[in-house]
């Protein structure tokens, strides 16, 4: 099997590029054929250096590194990424069975899909946002900290003032929404969720468009130790982006409640909102390795108080895989995994639910229980790389089997003739 990964970097700087990077690999291992075509210049993970993974660099610039009258031009219609894509898919030696879309809004615009939809193959891509349906992509009403309740590019949808950075930016954003939908009508795209919550939001946001969806995990790359002691850690910890969407202040008001330090790896804008607070310790980026090292001393739990719909937190994975109990928002899919009061808890970021929940993990046999129980129900199904491809070809197979079946009466009447 021939298949192309089509992503905007070739590291993992998100959560997308993470997943497209980590399943390109497997898909090597696996025994096929990969093209990964990195759209932006930048550096590429060691990951990709495999012999049956050929890499194509289209050479485009992130999109927040152009003017800004240029990137809000190019935001709605890429023109001339779209051709790079489309002559770099006609040079490929041998003709690929498949292309699997995982990020196109940093550089590639919706003139991807024509692009991809004109060589006549099936398209996939991972729902990892909500861009497709959402004009600023996580269904999330940033004026009012809320997640969103409305029909997307409905009147009240054009009118809301929801966008993260301003009026202006979210009119650029229902323009390109707007051009996507006119894109994808009549086109058929396989849409692959990673958690269960989204296939019924997304059901409902995509009404009218031609799409049929499909379930897989995102793969978890940690290797299997002696679990974590969580009972001898000393902190609520949260590893992200340091935004209010992700509710890293629930996790500093909890912490503090509770009387723990909230610890806290990544940067952000509520950065120095946070160093502020009494009792927070932030220690920026950090490697993933050196990351898991200091969360397995320090860790009482792992936070992940997503105010938005987040699809997946690879972190909460992570964290159960280790050993280490995970407090996670019920609106984010990761909560999927989190078993309330058994493994950790599936929390309503409010507040009182947090301060609630942290408050527990003063209890050293409770919180040494809850760690155990991560780590022996995360490796009893495990997230790997392994099961992750094996069920991203298995998704492959059905999507190619029923375009062939498809093909059968239009290639018997021609034989007929």
């Amino acid at each position: 099997m021939q298949i192309v990964v089509l992503a905007e970097f070739a590291v993992a700087s998100g959560g997308a590029e993470k997943v497209a990077v980590e399943s390109a690999r497997g898909l090597a291992e696996a025994g096929l054929d990969v093209t990964y075509i990195q759209a932006i210049d930048g550096p590429v993970d060691d990951l990709l250096d495999h012999p049956r993974i050929r890499r194509i660099g289209l050479g485009n610039t992130d999109i927040w590194q152009r003017p800004a009258h240029r990137a809000a031009l190019n935001g709605l219609w890429d023109a001339e990424a779209a051709a790079r894509l489309g002559a770099a898919l006609d040079a490929l030696p041998v003709r690929p069975d498949l292309i699997h879309l995982h990020q196109w809004t940093r550089s590639l615009s919706p003139s991807v899909f024509p692009a991809l939809f004109a060589r006549g193959l099936p398209v996939v891509t991972t729902l990892h946002d909500y861009f497709l349906a959402c004009p600023n992509g996580v269904y999330y009403r940033f004026d009012q900290a809320e997640p969103c309740a409305l029909k997307p590019l409905s009147a009240a949808c054009l009118a809301a003032p929801c966008d993260g950075r301003s009026r202006l930016h979210k009119l650029v954003r229902i323009g390109r929404s707007v051009s996507l939908r006119a894109a994808l009508k009549r086109q058929r795209l396989d849409i692959i969720h990673v958690c269960d919550a989204s296939v019924a939001r997304m059901g409902t946001l995509l009404e009218g468009l031609a799409v049929t969806h499909h379930r897989v995990d995102n793969p978890v790359r940690v290797t299997k130790q002696v679990p974590a002691d969580p009972a001898r850690g000393d902190a609520l910890a949260y590893v992200g982006r340091l935004t209010r969407e992700k509710g890293v202040d629930l996790v500093a008001d909890a912490a503090r409640a509770a009387g723990l330090p909230a610890l806290f790896v990544g940067t952000g804008p509520l950065e120095n909102e946070l160093r502020a607070r009494p009792g927070v310790e932030l220690v920026g980026w950090q490697a993933p390795d050196a990351v898991w090292s200091l969360l397995r001393r320090r860790a009482r739990a792992i936070a992940a108080p997503s105010r938005w719909y987040e699809t997946g937190p690879l972190t909460v994975y992570e964290a159960l895989a280790n050993g280490i109990p995970a407090m996670a928002s019920n609106r984010s899919g990761a909560s999927e995994k989190v078993l309330d009061g058994v493994n950790g808890y599936s929390v309503s970021p409010e507040p009182e639910a947090w301060a609630r929940a942290a408050a527990t993990l003063h209890d050293d046999a409770r919180t040494a229980s809850l760690g155990a129980a991560a780590h022996a129900r995360y490796w009893a199904s495990p997230m790997t790389l392994g099961v992750h491809t094996d069920a991203l070809i298995a998704v492959y197979e059905r999507i190619l089997a029923t375009r062939a079946v498809e093909r059968l009466p239009a290639d018997a009447a021609a034989s007929a003739a």
